[in-house]
């Protein structure tokens, strides 16, 4: 296997798979994986959805912060939340470091099994997850590296990633 020399950051819509990717990429390829909703959790001492109660802003704060420190060392894996793209600011720092990978998964794919309970910015049904998809898409899209499809198996995904980071 191919040395990584620069962190894999995987980016998308929630629910796309980018933290279940990741921990499985992590275990495959041997590199520690930061799961940037964690690390501001842990960092504030408040869950997402507390800091997204005083705004989507205190929230984006807290993410662009810890987007810098984290992304400013490398080999790693970093999972992002799926508005990482709303700032230019997270990308750069992203970029310096990293390869973006942006896993598109189909959207319906995503309607059929996510949990809006537990995501703050779909407390108001799946027709949000439309508006941010449309939001959204073209940001993922114009910031990635590498666009993997991820419509199929999470083994298929993985084996995706690697073969297109040649690893």
């Amino acid at each position: 296997m191919k040395k990584i020399n620069k962190n894999i950051v995987l980016i998308g819509m929630p629910g796309c798979g980018k933290t279940t990717t990741g921990k499985i990429l992590s275990q495959k390829i041997k590199l520690k994986l930061y799961d940037l909703d964690e690390c501001i959790e842990k960092s504030t001492g408040k869950t997402i959805k507390e800091l997204f109660s005083k705004s989507e802003k205190v929230f984006r704060d807290a993410e662009s912060k810890i987007t810098e420190q984290i992304s400013s060392t490398y080999p790693k894996i970093i999972s992002t939340g799926g508005g990482i793209v709303k700032r230019e600011n997270n990308i750069h720092a992203l970029k310096k470091n990293g390869i973006i990978i942006f896993i598109n998964r189909p959207i319906e794919d995503i309607i059929s099994d996510i949990n809006t309970n537990t995501r703050p910015l779909l407390k108001d049904g799946k027709e949000k997850l439309y508006k941010l998809y449309d939001e959204r898409i073209e940001l993922y899209k114009k910031y990635c590296d590498i666009e993997i499809i991820n419509d199929e198996t999470i083994e298929k995904t993985i084996k995706s990633i690697i073969e297109a980071l040649s690893i």
